[in-house]
């Protein structure tokens, strides 16, 4: 097409051109992205009926569950109120909320990277000087994580069709609907904000109290009608009522937000220059204050770490506060007793249930090492790594600063998770900080895979995530479908002792600290002998 061509058309088509090859080339460069992350979270969800189905066998332990968890505040506030007895119902008030909450982390991932990311970079900018419309990079982007939460689901419709077809049809646009309404908020926060890091932080943030306003809303009610549910985007996909007498018009309200926040969103789009944000952006520090290339890594990611510190700790408050409560949840189910067990250890059921929530908080902070050591590739491709390294900076200099947080902030928010045990739970604060702090060296072991990944096969950096995701699939889901141990032992967190409560093996310890030392100092040799992209 030529430009006079391109020029002659209408005004909201120029707006658009170039969308169709922007969509292909986003979803290109997210196959593995996508695919992993939409797989990990509909195996999450497709695995739980058959455990369901184990656990409670008979309609009287279905029964029982649901009178248990309607008088106890605690487990509603963290998973949420359950309307049905049936194994559907069940399924979706298990796994809903953080299904949820994970299809919007991924849909807000996307958006950001697809606007805010490229024009940081000045990729936009290259990209809009052809025949590309104004609006068409934000209109890719969205259709990128429409297609990422139409394949979730089709994903979860398909797999729970024989609980019901209404109910799966309803929860898979349920999580679609929670996906696209973050989807359509990051890209306004991406207006106003002239980095992507502060953009993803922010819509985090936004989702993080989403999270705790349906908390508080479902802690006071039981039923789900508490206003501060209906606030919370997340508290819409419960009161959906999925395989259990479903509302369809609250599929109304996902809707709604996300055509008014994307016609927001596509507004200030078009009333902002490219690379410019609605915000002004802070000075930078005065001359002399970031001396050292480890002082400007913690300036760029104390932000990340701050965040993380914050929600470890209350995380840690509130699974310590559930503690004394999870016996009676529990009662005498012999099947939920033994995946507590082998979650978390052959001890009692109190620091079962304790070890297992410990691991998990583990394989969360993996997800936070391999984000941190990728901001190494983030600097690289975005090129202000090149500025840094052409002084007298050398480039192990430059990355150690970034690996140094990426491990201690591994090590700082485990701890800060076992104080918040420690608070929650009042009891065992030593042995609970113990439990926490084994937890690194296989945290370590997922972050030096990342250093590997990023120092030898720059371009397939990114894989690291899928590596995060696996094993966190494997911790999460594996003990309750009752896998073999070989499958687990693919997970680095298979190997350490299950604490508190179980016996202390020094054995995996130095042994999956020197597997982390290996990988990161072939990592590091690799980036101090390849080319640096461009």
């Amino acid at each position: 097409m030529t430009a006079t061509a391109f020029d002659a058309r209408p005004a909201g088509s120029r707006q658009l051109a170039g969308t169709g090859t922007l969509l292909r080339f986003a979803l290109r460069r997210d196959r593995l992205m996508i695919p992993v992350w939409v797989g990990v979270n509909a195996l999450m969800i497709l695995s739980m009926p058959n455990t369901l189905e184990n656990l409670y066998d008979s309609p009287a332990d279905r029964a029982g569950l649901l009178r248990d968890t309607a008088g106890n505040a605690s487990f509603r506030a963290l998973i949420g109120p359950v309307f049905d007895d049936s194994i559907g119902a069940l399924t979706a008030w298990r796994v809903g909320v953080y299904a949820g909450a994970l299809a919007a982390v991924v849909s807000l991932l996307l958006v950001v990277r697809h606007t805010r990311d490229e024009e940081e970079s000045g990729r936009h900018e290259l990209v809009a000087s052809g025949m590309v419309g104004r609006r068409a990079s934000l209109t890719a982007a969205l259709l990128t994580a429409a297609v990422a939460n139409a394949v979730l689901a089709l994903l979860v419709t398909a797999g729970l069709a024989g609980q019901g077809v209404s109910g799966a049809l309803a929860f898979g646009l349920g999580l679609a609907g929670v996906g696209m309404v973050f989807a359509t908020l990051a890209a306004i926060v991406a207006q106003f904000t002239e980095s992507a890091r502060p953009a993803r932080g922010l819509t985090a943030g936004l989702l993080g109290a989403a999270f705790v306003l349906r908390a508080a809303g479902d802690s006071a009610s039981d039923d789900g009608s508490s206003a501060l549910t209906w606030v919370s985007p997340l508290g819409w996909l419960e009161n959906l009522r999925s395989f259990a007498e479903e509302r369809w018009w609250v599929l109304l309200l996902f809707a709604g937000a996300a055509l008014v926040q994307g016609m927001v969103a596509y507004e200030l789009a078009g009333r902002r220059d490219v690379g410019m944000s609605f915000l002004p952006t802070r000075p930078g520090p005065a001359l002399g204050r970031l001396g050292t290339a480890g002082a400007l890594a913690w300036r760029l990611q104390r932000g990340s770490v701050l965040g993380w510190s914050i929600g470890f700790f209350l995380a840690g408050v509130v699974y310590g506060g559930l503690t004394d409560g999870v016996a009676d949840l529990v009662g005498d189910n012999d099947n939920a007793r033994e995946i507590f067990e082998r979650m978390g250890g052959q001890a009692g059921l109190t620091d079962a249930f304790l070890a297992s929530m410990v691991g998990m908080l583990g394989l969360i902070a993996a997800l936070y090492v391999v984000g941190s050591v990728l901001r190494l590739h983030g600097e690289e491709t975005s090129m202000r790594a090149e500025p840094i390294l052409a002084g007298a900076v050398s480039r192990l200099r430059w990355a150690s600063g970034h690996l140094v947080i990426a491990f201690a902030g591994a090590g700082l928010i485990m701890l800060l998770a076992g104080l918040g045990f420690a608070v929650g739970h009042g009891k065992e604060v030593g042995p609970i900080l113990g439990a926490c702090m084994v937890q690194l060296p296989a945290v370590w072991v997922v972050g030096g895979l990342a250093v590997l990944l990023y120092g030898v096969l720059p371009r397939a950096a990114t894989a690291a995530w899928g590596v995060a995701g696996a094993v966190l699939l494997i911790g999460w889901v594996g003990p309750a479908l009752d896998v073999p141990q070989a499958v687990l032992d693919l997970s680095p967190f298979g190997h350490l002792p299950k604490l508190p409560g179980g016996e202390m093996e020094w054995g995996p310890v130095p042994a999956l600290l020197g597997l982390a030392g290996v990988l990161v100092a072939v990592g590091l040799a690799g980036l101090r002998r390849r080319d640096m992209t461009t």
